[in-house]
């Protein structure tokens, strides 16, 4: 099966990094169906059925934003209450995500250093992600490991950005 990826930026022309992945996401449309939830609901309107029924279709599903305040995009917060619902996601009748792979491709514009237990911040990235991986446990899916790019504020060389958006696809391929 497919992989789907859900990117979730608030302004994806002016990223650096999240906007040079969906470049190169996009040179594999046999392999891996691309969803900007942004650009589908600008409105923030978000259509339940249809939201499902894509991550149906899909065996792996990557959730790819930048971090905001150590956390998610709060759009992608709200699309997680309104998908992951009772009788779907959880509870009686609630397998559609069992044994799905998910994993996160994240951008953060803090430098790896910091994200540490002697860095700047005191947590490491898995640290903060750790409610989703808690989200994948609850629904029974298959948490997979993450895919980051560090410093994304400090300016990145393009030889960077470039070499770290086919490390992504490579991870990609990997789960």
């Amino acid at each position: 099966m497919k992989t789907l990826v859900i990117v979730t930026h608030p302004n994806i022309e002016s990223s650096i990094i999240n906007k040079r992945w969906l470049e190169e996401l996009r040179k594999h449309p046999g392999e891996i169906t691309v969803h900007e939830i942004h650009k589908a609901y600008p409105d923030e309107n978000i259509d339940v059925s249809k939201e499902q029924k894509l991550i149906e279709e899909h065996g792996t599903i990557i959730f790819q934003f930048p971090i905001y305040w150590f956390n998610c995009p709060p759009f992608l917060k709200k699309w997680f209450d309104d998908i992951f619902v009772e009788g779907w996601a959880y509870g009686k009748g609630g397998d559609k995500l069992k044994n799905k792979k998910i994993s996160f491709a994240v951008s953060a514009g803090i430098k790896s250093k910091d994200y540490s237990s002697t860095g700047r911040y005191k947590y490491t990235l898995e640290e903060l992600l750790r409610p989703f991986k808690t989200i994948c446990t609850y629904t029974q899916a298959n948490y997979q490991p993450f895919y980051a790019f560090y410093g994304a504020e400090h300016e990145p060389s393009s030889q960077e950005v470039d070499f770290s958006s086919q490390e992504y696809i490579q991870f990609i391929k990997s789960l």
